[in-house]
């Protein structure tokens, strides 16, 4: 199957460093072959991380898989969820491998096992986040229909139904000729494939398939090949199955019979298993060595304070907010957003003690990029870490940072993160309070105000920007997930954590230069 996996944190995307720690560490002159599941962060860590290997010499293939059948044929750019099917994807292309393909060959037959699965879930209970209190959205005597794998709510809340009824409910709808997700018609093949959650016993998944099976074959005209029973790919603690159907024939069912030594296929193998851990070198976060940080010693200048306490104002603030950004985040996403925000500001007052030229602003921003791509995970770290590189890109082509070139930065960040995120003014996303202040910000340096004035003016248009997140349908995101009805009233997380620390900068950058002036 797999040669390497990489975690990142829980429900998260790993950084890019990571993943091309693995890359560098497995592959060999043949190439590698990346399987990713379809979240938004995965897509842009794993696809950064790939173009950095291509850059290093080494032969990058990628596959995305998108199972999910729970949900309407999906508005925005977000796509199908990638879910328990990745791991059928993850058997016939480690078994093509095996063979000796080439690595065009093993991922054109990855592309092709992604392209005839379908997948959907079902909860009985809301999986516990590490150190936060369980959600209580669903009740004793209710089951969660088509969630995803990173606790986020359902397609639908209904009543607790027996057995059998949950499983015609969630065939139908893989099986759906109006969505069409999945490429079967009666008289072909099927491989079954009932995955545990983390807490559902073996004995109730058994008690699924014997449902399912049947009911495949009578009711469909469906062979079932082959059946897999087990917990496979999970969400925690949660309490519940996914069911999913593949598309099968001869040469997948060559490759998922194909003998494995990965412990947890539900086949037995020969031989021992491969080892669990071997040295992988890290290579250094920073980007910029040790030696070369001489400006710790170096005296301030007053733009160097101005920075300075407005870096650490944004920073407390993010802090202060973490609960808050969670428990918004409970209901739209999966209820982290805060716990990474969190990360990210902690850790940019550690690093902002020794590591940022605050006289140079062009650098600090660079390395608080850096800081970022270290600590935060998903896609809230790979977004801001874009934010800070094209940032720095635009600040260092000036010899004197003034407003307007603060202005023309900010303006370069949202085109970047905009670019590789795909969202827009109105996906609710970041961006919603990020482009109004730039409108803001540009207007007002235009008519003449001062850099302050100009300055509050754009956070007081971020801080709106924000809140009319509230009335935004998600076309971006996990929250593109949700049904809309669930998200009325609630704002985006992450548009509310951006107009945050934008504020908190305005007001430090006023306060400290009216302390100035006094």
């Amino acid at each position: 199957m797999l040669t390497a996996a990489v975690s990142g944190d829980v429900f998260a995307s790993p950084p890019v460093d990571s993943i091309l720690a693995a890359i560098r560490a497995v592959t060999g002159t043949m190439g590698c072959l990346l399987i990713i599941k379809n979240y938004t962060g995965d897509r842009l860590n794993f696809g950064l991380a790939a173009e950095q290997a291509k850059s290093e010499g080494y032969k990058i293939e990628m596959v995305i898989v998108g199972d999910d059948c729970a949900l309407p044929p999906p508005r925005g750019i977000a796509g199908r969820r990638g879910l328990a099917g990745t791991i059928l994807v993850h058997k016939v292309a480690g078994a093509a491998a095996d063979a000796g393909l080439s690595l065009a060959d093993v991922a054109a037959e990855a592309k092709h096992a992604s392209e005839a699965i379908g997948t959907m879930g079902v909860a009985l209970s809301v999986c516990t986040l590490p150190g936060q209190v369980t959600s209580d959205r669903l009740g004793p005597n209710q089951i969660e229909l088509g969630l995803g794998i990173h606790g986020e709510s359902g397609a639908a809340v209904v009543e607790l139904q027996p057995v059998d009824v949950v499983i015609e409910h969630v065939l139908k709808q893989i099986l759906s000729q109006e969505t069409q997700y999945l490429p079967i018609t009666r008289g072909s093949n099927a491989v079954l494939l009932i995955n545990g959650l983390g807490a559902t016993p073996i004995m109730e998944l058994m008690i699924a398939a014997r449902k399912a099976v049947p009911e495949l074959q009578l009711e469909y005209g469906i062979a079932v090949d082959r059946v897999y029973t087990g917990t496979f790919m999970t969400s925690l603690d949660m309490a519940g199955l996914s069911i999913t159907i593949m598309r099968s024939d001869e040469n997948i069912l060559q490759r998922l019979d194909a003998p494995t030594k990965a412990p947890a296929w539900p086949v037995g193998s020969e031989g021992n298993r491969p080892p669990t851990k071997f040295p992988v070198p890290v290579p250094p976060s920073p980007s910029m060595k040790d030696d070369e940080i001489l400006f710790q010693h170096q005296e301030l200048s007053k733009q160097g304070r101005i920075l300075e306490a407005a870096i650490e104002a944004s920073a407390k603030e993010i802090i202060d907010l973490k609960d808050s950004l969670n428990e918004w985040d409970s209901k739209v996403g999966d209820g982290d957003c805060g716990t990474t925000m969190y990360r990210g500001a902690t850790a940019i007052l550690e690093d902002m003690k020794s590591r940022y030229p605050m006289n140079d602003a062009a650098g600090t921003i660079n390395e608080i990029g850096a800081t970022i791509r270290k600590v935060m995970g998903g896609t809230s770290g790979i977004l801001y870490d874009i934010l800070c590189k094209a940032a720095y890109a635009s600040l260092k082509q000036s010899t004197t940072i003034t407003a307007y070139e603060w202005a023309d930065a900010l303006e370069a960040s949202i085109a970047a993160v905009s670019k590789y995120g795909g969202a827009s003014a109105g996906y609710r996303t970041m961006l919603d309070a990020l482009i109004p202040a730039s409108t803001v910000l540009k207007q007002s340096l235009k008519a003449g105000d001062d850099p302050v004035t100009a300055f509050i003016a754009s956070s007081e248009a971020a801080s709106a920007g924000a809140e009319s997140t509230k009335q935004m349908q998600a076309k971006a995101g996990r929250s593109s997930y949700i049904a809309p009805d669930l998200l009325a009233s609630i704002p985006d997380p992450g548009a509310m954590a951006a107009a945050t620390w934008y504020r908190a900068a305005a007001l430090s950058v006023k306060n400290k230069l009216h302390a100035s002036e006094s």
